[in-house]
């Protein structure tokens, strides 16, 4: 789940990290009152969209100028978001944060995540805030330096001040710069984040640390602990397939290809992904029943798969364990049926009731569904057929 930033703003607040204030607006009617909360001056103009390039796209404007300001606003609330992020439709802008522009001096960003490979949370930073971190990672890895911390301790004051250093913060700035970190930090493990980060922090002219842009991720898995995470949730900017998954327990990812692939368990469903492509097609999803799937939410599966226009065929893959090949053979029999399937459906399955399974799709004599011997005949015959 993701936030928008003027929550991530709020949140960092909660934390006791030193961030501009902002108002938060959502018609141009509420500029006049914005602007006066504000005391005026040069206000940033930002659109609240889970979509990077806001910038580029004109999204994101700076001006002392109410009419000016009410001007932009009225365009990007009317006008849908389109940059490298959103694709040719764009994205609706509900949401459009002011604040104070601020005098920077310098830029730096703060992120965490988990770091898979040692299984524990890393801190990063880096001097070259402002710009997306995996160009910096890129081009010149030596410039993020991490610090790795444990969740039953908590970032320490010798962590901090190591940080610090590394970022020529320390001095005058490290009771501020280590307050912002401290801050991410405790928020990051307090609220079962994935992802968190500050970019940029900024030290500005007049010799303030302050948290100017902010972005959190949070486990979908631990959001049942966090009801004040659950009501930050914008489901506007979620994608609508991917919300009604989510409704069956299924879990569904839309991608770009033509191929869709409904597969039990998310190792498989990775796997046949990469066959596809290896075999010349491209995934049109990523969509794990999982092992307690039901005839409904197997029948829903479809449903969310062929909604997509551009989907030409699909290959459904099933490894029988706990999820029976019976099961899914009932519910392939019964979406065609109720759905109508109007693109070949390949169908490759193995397990647990395998031949009652095969035995059922034979009797139902269903012409669009094209059986497979494995998991290779299958994409093999799934690219050929699209």
């Amino acid at each position: 789940m993701k936030v928008h930033e003027y929550q991530a703003r709020q949140l960092l607040v909660e934390a006791g990290a030193p961030v501009p204030k902002y108002e938060v607006i959502d018609s141009v009617d509420q500029v006049d009152g914005a602007v006066k909360a504000l005391g005026g001056g040069n206000l940033v103009v930002k659109a609240q969209v889970h979509a990077g390039g806001r910038g580029k796209a004109g999204y994101v404007i700076l001006s002392d100028d109410p009419a000016e300001i009410k001007t932009n606003v009225k365009r990007m609330l009317s006008e849908p978001m389109v940059s490298y992020q959103t694709g040719p439709d764009g994205v609706q802008v509900k949401k459009i944060l002011l604040a104070p522009a601020v005098d920077i001096d310098k830029e730096y960003y703060v992120g965490m995540v988990i770091d898979r490979a040692k299984s524990c949370p890393v801190l990063m930073v880096s001097k070259e805030g402002g710009v997306e971190i995996e160009e910096v990672a890129k081009k010149n890895p030596d410039a993020i330096i991490k610090e790795w911390i444990r969740p039953e301790m908590g970032i320490t004051g010798a962590q901090l001040k190591k940080v610090c250093a590394a970022l020529d913060l320390g001095g005058a700035h490290e009771a501020q710069t280590s307050q912002v970190i401290k801050a991410l930090v405790d928020t990051f493990f307090a609220k079962d984040c994935s992802l968190a980060e500050i970019n940029p922090m900024v030290l500005t002219k007049g010799g303030e640390v302050q948290a100017i842009d902010a972005k959190f991720n949070f486990d979908d898995n631990a959001l049942f602990r966090h009801e004040d995470v659950q009501a930050m949730w914008d489901k506007s900017e979620e994608n609508p397939a991917e919300l009604r998954a989510n409704e069956f327990n299924l879990s569904y990812i839309a991608l770009d290809g033509n191929i869709g692939c409904l597969v039990n368990g998310a190792g498989l469903a990775m796997a046949t992904m990469d066959i596809i492509k290896l075999h010349g097609g491209s995934p049109a999803n990523f969509l794990d029943v999982g092992g307690s799937v039901t005839k409904d939410g197997a029948v829903e599966a479809f449903r969310i798969i062929l909604s997509d226009t551009s989907v030409k065929g699909v290959l459904v893959n099933i490894f029988g364990g706990i999820a029976k090949c019976d099961v899914i053979a009932d519910a392939l029999i019964h979406a065609a049926k109720e759905v109508g399937f109007k693109v070949p459906v390949v169908v490759r399955l193995e397990g647990t009731n395998v031949e009652q399974a095969r035995a059922m799709l034979k009797e139902a004599n269903l012409d669009v569904l094209v059986p497979a011997d494995d998991l290779t005949d299958a994409a093999k015959k799934v690219c050929a057929a699209v």
